[in-house]
């Protein structure tokens, strides 16, 4: 079947083993720095050696998209009150193959079951503004004024958990 909204078989789970998480740079790479052309040098940061990571994979191997989990201090620095109980979702990222197959969701629901493992209260994230709508839908409330992330115009968003 083709079109946005075949069925894809896939799975989601936390990237532990180095395999797994050069698998979700990878899909970075290829969503940020080349599609969307955000500058590499700031794609990849410090945050990311304690953050966790979430990978979705096709049944036969293939990465089909991320997302990473800011908890603690780190999260503390990204979200809107410095709230240490609060994570920070980010680095969200689907392959344009895989978009419109429920990816993207089950990867924000993955981030959530390891925030709630933390014990954290809450979810913030920075969403592109184009992609409102999609985290809208999955219980996400906008807050504060629209600014630039590398470029691109996002707005912060909240979950409570």
């Amino acid at each position: 079947m083709s079109g946005p909204h075949r069925a894809l078989s896939y799975v989601v789970r936390v990237a532990e083993d180095p395999g797994d998480r050069e698998a979700c740079f990878a899909v970075r790479k290829d969503v940020f720095v080349v599609e969307q052309k955000v500058p590499e040098d700031i794609e990849y940061d410090s945050y990311d050696a304690d953050a966790v990571h979430v990978l979705a994979v096709r049944v036969d191997g293939v990465p089909l998209g991320t997302g990473r989990l800011l908890h603690g201090e780190a999260a503390a620095a990204k979200n809107g009150d410095g709230d240490p109980a609060v994570g920070s979702l980010g680095r969200l990222a689907v392959t344009a193959r895989a978009r419109g197959a429920g990816v993207g969701a089950a990867l924000v629901r993955a981030v959530e079951d390891a925030a709630r493992a933390r014990g954290l209260t809450a979810v913030d994230l920075h969403a592109q503004t184009h992609a409102l709508g999609f985290y809208e839908l999955l219980g996400y409330e906008a807050y504060g004024p629209e600014f630039p992330d590398a470029g691109i115009p996002h707005r912060a968003m909240r979950r409570a958990l």
